[in-house]
């Protein structure tokens, strides 16, 4: 793998900082994107604090300078500037609660290494950080009818359709990330299983069944035709990957995303901004919902940490519910 020696340095960022990107990588096994995310957070906080105590005259946020940031600086921050940072993410960024709980655990990661690990603070600021309450809301997702209507949308007879429809029933049919599908390697699918790397770097299981083993043996057929026909060869990292571009370069985001937007809109469906991650949740409710799964064996397959996170799904009973209510002995009594 070639290295970009200014990614490398990194010499844009403070020494703390990078530091602490380190300790994540190597010795918490944190995933590149938490990583990025992590980044891209602290880099925010510290170009506020800069601009937020007149240390900095920058004409751009952007162009904050942060790399000075020392262990003097990093000692001076207190409770009420983190407040501060949130209270700005919320207003000038608009940072929705979700947003801002996950700064909320970027900025507790960050203090709690420098107070326990590297102890450069002798007082954690972010000690008593509370994150802002996240109201609970139920996910939005495909009714069965609206699925296959998706699948139908589809069309299979172009060498695109093949790779799509078998993304689309991916995502269907085993509730994978956006991520973890992008990351698919050839090599870790066995008859009816595929390793996966998904959220937090842990490795999970993911069980196919007869629509996809079907959907993944069309799609490998096209793409060897898609690679015969290449002048030009893939590289050892795109070599493993499932999915490809027109490019034969591993399928990225942005791609995906474009093409359910696509044919969301082709199958004529007004699901408001239905992405890949709807897709995940259509999957997991079709699961809860028609197969019977408990909410344990979801957890597993959709590779939750906490089982709060699953329990979004059990809003699919409310036919149970509707039953329940219309089985009350008093329901038919005239009111006349």
């Amino acid at each position: 793998m070639k290295y970009n020696i200014k990614q490398l340095q990194q010499n844009n960022l403070p020494v703390c900082l990078r530091e602490f990107l380190n300790y994540l990588s190597t010795i918490k096994g944190k995933s590149p994107n938490t990583i990025k995310a992590y980044k891209l957070d602290m880099m925010m906080f510290f170009r506020f604090l800069k601009l937020y105590k007149g240390l900095s005259n920058a004409d751009e946020f952007e162009n904050v300078q942060i790399s000075d940031i020392d262990d003097t600086f990093l000692s001076q921050i207190a409770l009420s500037d983190l407040y501060a940072f949130l209270s700005f993410v919320e207003e000038y960024r608009a940072n929705g609660s979700y947003a801002r709980a996950r700064k909320v655990a970027t900025l507790k990661s960050f203090f709690k290494y420098l107070s326990t690990k590297a102890k450069v603070i002798n007082e954690n600021p972010a000690a008593d950080l509370e994150s802002p309450k996240i109201d609970k809301r139920n996910p939005v997702y495909l009714t069965l009818e609206e699925s296959k209507q998706l699948l139908s949308a589809i069309d299979s007879s172009s060498s695109n359709g093949i790779r799509d429809h078998c993304i689309i029933t991916l995502f269907l049919n085993c509730g994978l990330r956006i991520s973890e599908l992008c990351s698919i390697n050839i090599s870790k699918i066995k008859t009816d299983t595929l390793t996966i790397i998904g959220k937090g770097n842990k490795e999970r299981t993911i069980y196919l069944n007869s629509a996809c083993i079907k959907s993944i043996n069309d799609y490998l057929v096209i793409r060897s035709q898609q690679l015969s026909k290449s002048k030009k060869p893939l590289s050892l990292e795109d070599k493993d990957a499932l999915f490809l571009s027109r490019n034969n370069r591993r399928i990225n985001k942005r791609t995906i995303q474009i093409m359910v937007k696509k044919y969301i809109k082709k199958a004529g469906l007004n699901k408001e901004k239905c992405t890949p991650h709807k897709l995940r949740h259509t999957a997991a409710t079709l699961m809860y919902k028609y197969g019977k799964v408990d909410i344990r064996s979801l957890q597993k397959i959709l590779g939750h940490e906490n089982i709060s996170t699953t329990q979004i799904y059990t809003h699919v009973d409310d036919e149970k519910l509707r039953q329940a209510v219309n089985s009350n002995p008093l329901a038919n009594i005239d009111d006349n």
